[in-house]
């Protein structure tokens, strides 16, 4: 993993995670003079960085409280009570734990009480420094932006790609999320800048799905080494097929007992961090990776703009290079966007090939 050969110190790249952490604090979750910050991690956590965000929080007067736990066996598992009672308090949430909250009853109370809140499950030093340290924030959300109003103008979506999806769906006047912005609202869950969010209507979502990026959780997969390939019908996963990574999936569904909404598609994700360049097997990052695209499956909240529901987990998957059809326009095609307005920004952004 490490050219220079050698096992990083904890002072590996310490200066740019210092500037990551202070980004991430101050001009991301917009932490205040005063304002209690909640920092979690878990016993898979990067101590690092954790550390780094709780130092940048106090610097410019925030109130960082840290807490670690023992790593749960699944995602959106509600945490010891104490936990539960200290996020409800918090005016910011950063979560790094492995086996993340997010869609558990805390994390609903949470955002109820005002609560601005953001998910870097998995991050770690290398991971803050490629998505946050080394890009110019401010204009990977404008070209979220951009993205954002054209997949909302569009009705009809179709998702190729060259490992056999072949997805099509409906968006009917769905709005789109801008997930990766500033932390702007009470309430609200932000996530790590290159994604945009939506679900098509879900009834009208049809066709073959196939990760062959990542897929995560269950906690045994990340970066896969074989395709997962799923048969949807209105906007159900009715079937599961593929190697090993495959089976393990089809396992970890079927052990969660819930086939009524476990099995729902949750929201398609577009990935656009020009500081992720391939999948490292940490979800948040994978999310991201330039030009992929993801899907979510199983509990959905209300920040997607969509249908609600709470199964008792989620997954992402990773679709990679695809080309995406709106309106019968090729937006994307093999994981390249072709609109001039979105190649300038791409440009600007220094990705290679714009």
């Amino acid at each position: 993993m490490f050219t220079i050969g050698m096992e990083p110190r904890d002072e590996y790249m310490s200066y740019e995670l210092a500037k990551g952490a202070l980004t991430l604090v101050r001009d991301v979750m917009l932490v205040k003079p005063g304002e209690n910050v909640v920092i979690t991690g878990d016993s898979c956590t990067d101590r690092r960085v954790v550390e780094a965000a709780a130092a940048a929080a106090f610097s410019i007067g925030g109130q960082p409280t840290v807490i670690y736990y023992p790593t749960a066996p699944n995602s959106c598992i509600e945490p010891y009570a104490p936990i539960a009672a200290a996020v409800a308090a918090a005016g910011v949430w950063i979560e790094f734990t492995y086996s993340y909250v997010m869609h558990s009853p805390c994390f609903r109370a949470a955002l109820e009480a005002g609560c601005r809140y953001i998910c870097l499950t998995g991050m770690d030093v290398m991971m803050m420094v490629r998505t946050i340290s080394r890009i110019d924030y401010g204009l990977v959300i404008e070209l979220g932006e951009t993205l954002q109003r054209f997949v909302q103008d569009a009705d009809e979506v179709i998702v190729k790609s060259a490992a056999g999806t072949n997805l099509k769906g409906f968006n009917r006047g769905r709005r789109v999320r801008l997930s990766g912005k500033r932390a702007t609202e009470k309430g609200y869950p932000v996530m790590l800048a290159g994604q945009i969010s939506w679900n098509p209507m879900e009834e009208t979502i049809e066709g073959e799905l196939v990760f062959d990026g990542a897929l995560w959780p269950p906690l045994e997969l990340g970066r896969l080494s074989s395709p997962v390939e799923l048969s949807v019908a209105e906007g159900r996963v009715t079937d599961i097929r593929g190697g090993h990574d495959a089976e393990v999936f089809r396992r970890w569904m079927e052990s969660l007992g819930d086939p009524e909404y476990m099995y729902r598609i949750a929201h398609y994700s577009l990935g656009f961090n020009p500081g992720v360049k391939a999948v490292t097997g940490r979800i948040v990052e994978d999310e991201r990776v330039f030009g992929c695209i993801e899907f979510g499956i199983g509990s959905q909240g209300k920040s997607i703009m969509a249908k609600e529901w709470a199964a008792p987990g989620h997954s992402d998957g990773i679709v990679l290079n695809p080309t995406i059809i709106l309106d019968g326009v090729t937006f994307e095609e093999d994981g390249v966007y072709k609109h001039p307005g979105i190649r300038e920004i791409c440009a600007r952004l220094g990705i290679a090939g714009y």
